[in-house]
């Protein structure tokens, strides 16, 4: 019997009780929501049981199947409130889908309020909450009473999904107003990097438009078209959420040095060359892209996870051991999660012991050959695969690939001449400027 796998969408807004009269919300109806049910159960039927999930803020009464009429009679028998109101209720919710081990995908389309208030001032002590009670806007004399409130941020749930469930793919979204692009784009990734997801869909209320937002730091679908954008995020996140990735296994160990002897001239001149070219951009103080060298078969150095490359000299490299085909012990930190392509190409390509890969626009007219990298999220062994099959051979000492919106692997020998691979770059690849995303300060 094949395992049951579940999609769940999460919609509506919720609220924040002052009292059983006045809340905090965030307004959200849920009507996107109910577009990426539906375009989950016709695109993709056979595949995974969806689930809608709506707040009371978008859906405030539910059919019972024996009142599973269209219209519904007018609050008749058979209804009830639904329960799914507030951070509390968004929460309870979320801890149940992350312990049900059929949970693959999330799409977190809830519109959360973002602050909790307690009453402070003239009114300091007095309860908050749906039951504290009505809270009187007059004394017993006439006189208003006025109210002074603190607000507080929330705690961000979408942020527990994958901070206990690596396994379940998921899709977050972040909504800005009258942002320039590169600001929802900087907006949207940061919440991408904060909250571990998947794909994130950034959207404009003013200027409408929309883009999906990938760990690679690219965007997708960047568009006014609402319902584009939101198929395409359907079809990437079925795409996607089929990877499969391994886990380090991290042990004692120190970083291996850059200036060490086990670190070859080749490599370590042509990953110079590319920080001095702003190859390397950080987001969030870590740079994407990923080097290495093979030290043996099964063995090789690599670069490290959420670390600055442009501090190569005190941030060092991981060492790391290939124990199995789905296993790998690192020595002393996570290695970067292109390590899985790297031991890829290094199995599949015996006689090159030599990697380097930055996020940089192919030049037009250059014959190095571009992959798609929109199936494949960086790190999966998908991914590793469409890079070690997409290379090229550029001389007898130089194998290469484009990842379309992701940037170029370079794939040399330790005897090479590092000046070779240097002009081999600048001939190809615009080192200063970043592929498929906006630069980011």
């Amino acid at each position: 019997m094949a395992e049951q796998k579940i999609v769940h969408v999460i919609g509506g807004g919720t609220r924040f009780y002052i009292d059983s009269h006045l809340y905090l919300g965030s307004k959200a109806l849920g009507n996107t929501a109910r577009q990426l049910a539906d375009m989950c159960r016709n695109s993709h039927r056979d595949e995974m049981e969806v689930k809608l999930h709506l707040t009371a803020m978008a859906e405030p009464i539910i059919k019972t199947p024996e009142e599973n009429m269209d219209p519904p009679p007018y609050m008749g028998s058979g209804y009830e409130r639904n329960k799914l109101d507030t951070n509390e209720d968004l929460t309870k919710l979320v801890k149940e889908l992350i312990a049900d081990p059929a949970t693959k995908i999330i799409f977190f389309n809830a519109a959360v309020v973002d602050f909790d208030a307690k009453h402070t001032g003239l009114t300091k002590g007095w309860p908050v909450g749906k039951h504290a009670g009505r809270l009187s806007t007059k004394d017993s004399f006439g006189k208003p009473i006025p109210y002074d409130l603190q607000l507080t941020p929330s705690e961000k749930i979408v942020q527990l999904v994958r901070k206990e469930r690596k396994d379940i793919f998921l899709v977050a979204f972040k909504q800005t107003s009258g942002a320039e692009p590169q600001e929802q784009y900087r907006q949207g990734l940061n919440m991408l990097k904060a909250s571990s997801a998947n794909l994130v869909l950034a959207n404009d209320s003013e200027t409408r438009v929309n883009m999906i937002i990938v760990p690679e730091e690219a965007t997708y679908s960047v568009t006014t078209n609402r319902r584009t954008a939101l198929q395409e995020l359907v079809h990437m996140a079925y795409m996607r959420a089929g990877g499969h990735f391994t886990k380090s296994t991290v042990v004692p160990g120190d970083p291996v040095p850059w200036s060490s002897e086990l670190v070859p001239n080749a490599l370590r001149e042509v990953v110079d060359h590319c920080i001095a070219r702003g190859a390397y951009k950080p987001v969030r103080g870590a740079t994407a892209g990923h080097f290495a060298v093979k030290i043996k078969d099964g063995e090789f150095l690599t670069s490290r996870r959420k670390t600055d490359f442009n501090n190569l000299n005190e941030v060092g490299l991981v060492k790391v051991e290939a124990t199995g085909p789905h296993s790998i012990v690192a020595h002393g930190s996570k290695p970067s999660v292109g390590g899985i392509s790297q031991q890829a190409i290094f199995r599949d390509h015996p006689g090159f012991d030599c990697i380097a890969h930055a996020h940089c626009e192919k030049k037009p007219g250059s014959k190095v050959p571009s992959v798609s990298q929109r199936p494949h999220e960086c790190g999966s062994h998908e991914c590793g695969e469409n890079t070690s099959k997409g290379l090229r051979a550029f001389g007898e000492d130089i194998l290469a690939v484009d990842l379309e919106n992701h940037g170029f692997n370079v794939v040399f020998k330790k005897t090479t001449d590092p000046r070779q691979v240097i002009e081999f770059l600048e001939a190809n690849f615009e080192l200063n400027h970043k592929t498929g995303g906006y630069e980011v300060a």
